[in-house]
């Protein structure tokens, strides 16, 4: 069983709002709790930003509810006709992710008796913001997002599996299954660094706790999963065109050992990031340098045999392009590392 921190935090979040409303006396506190799960956020900025979406929306909500009650009741059509105004409103309002829990605010005031009284609607309203505000200060101050740790341990991870599958993707060592399986945790590593550099870099932005030199660090952090995404779709490319080529020996062991350099090259670029390695200790710049008579070695191929070759040619524009992104993640890091 896993315990990460948005499930703690989620279960904090729900056990301040619960025991807020015991001792204001709110009933039923329940949408409290509900409102606490539902308004925890990834980063401090979304759930802030979910927190006022929410009033806005819960605001509304209970005005249109309480409209409604007056002039149509509370029986089961007004309500639904409630719901799917609301619906649409917050559709309206780009707040889609407020939906839930403002049609729960709904319900918990066309539901329940004596819910034309203003004071009991305000209860009920006081009550999901008890829970919002709840899921705000945990973020905050327990277990806030480490968002530098969390993406650069994830790169590194990411690393581990392209590396693997490109050491091996000519040579075809690896079982079927056991490529699936690497490629599969290769694309789901990408994706969740996709979506922790959103989360980082809309922090940055919008609450602006980043200096100039950080603001470096978000653009190494960019070009890193630049180099993951160029060397997965080089894997791609490998799998589908390279084998239908008919390589011979030769050209099988000229791109083993020139993919075997870009790896030890992306190696040595995180390294070096972390502060690990020393520029001489590897001459990166002169394995990015090969890649034009890697090219020029190739175009022979092709030249001997263009209709044979063609995809060949495929593979190596994806080459090219990874090789490009490392160099660029190379000059990236020298500017990060001169300004820290």
């Amino acid at each position: 069983m896993t315990l990460g921190p948005r499930i703690l935090k989620t279960g904090f979040a729900v056990i301040l709002a619960l025991y807020i409303c015991s001792a204001l006396e709110l009933e039923p506190a329940i949408f409290a709790g509900v409102a606490a799960i539902l308004a925890v956020q990834p980063s401090i900025y979304r759930t802030w930003k979910q927190m006022l979406d929410q009033f806005i929306t819960n605001t509304l909500g209970a005005a249109v509810a309480l409209f409604f009650i007056h002039f149509l009741g509370d029986n089961p059509i007004t309500i639904g006709l409630v719901i799917m105004l609301v619906i649409s409103l917050s559709l309206k309002l780009k707040m889609e992710s407020t939906i839930p829990l403002t049609l729960v605010t709904v319900l918990a005031i066309m539901s329940a008796p004596g819910n034309e009284d203003l004071l009991f609607t305000l209860n009920r309203f006081l009550i999901i913001l008890i829970g919002t505000s709840s899921a705000m200060l945990v973020n905050v101050v327990i277990l806030p997002p480490k968002y530098k740790k969390t993406y650069t341990e994830n790169v590194q991870s990411s690393f581990q599996n392209l590396s693997i599958l490109l050491r091996t993707a000519i040579s075809n060592e690896l079982s079927e299954k056991s490529f699936q399986e690497q490629s599969k945790a290769l694309r789901k590593s990408i994706e969740k660094l996709e979506e922790q550099y959103k989360l980082f870099d809309e922090e940055r932005e919008k609450i602006g706790k980043i200096n100039k030199t950080n603001a470096r660090e978000v653009v190494v952090f960019k070009q890193m999963l630049k180099a993951l995404q160029e060397g997965e779709h080089l894997l791609e490319n490998i799998e589908e065109h390279y084998f239908q080529s008919k390589t011979t020996e030769e050209e099988n062991q000229l791109f083993d050992e020139h993919l075997e350099q870009l790896i030890k090259c992306h190696e040595f670029l995180l390294l070096k990031y972390q502060g690990k390695m020393k520029e001489h200790e590897y001459g990166v710049n002169d394995v990015l340098a090969q890649s034009g008579t890697f090219f020029e070695r190739v175009l022979e191929i092709y030249n001997q045999n263009k209709e044979q070759k063609l995809r060949l040619m495929i593979t190596t524009s994806s080459i090219i392009d990874y090789t490009f992104h490392l160099n660029r993640l190379n000059k990236l890091i020298d500017q990060f590392l001169k300004q820290k």
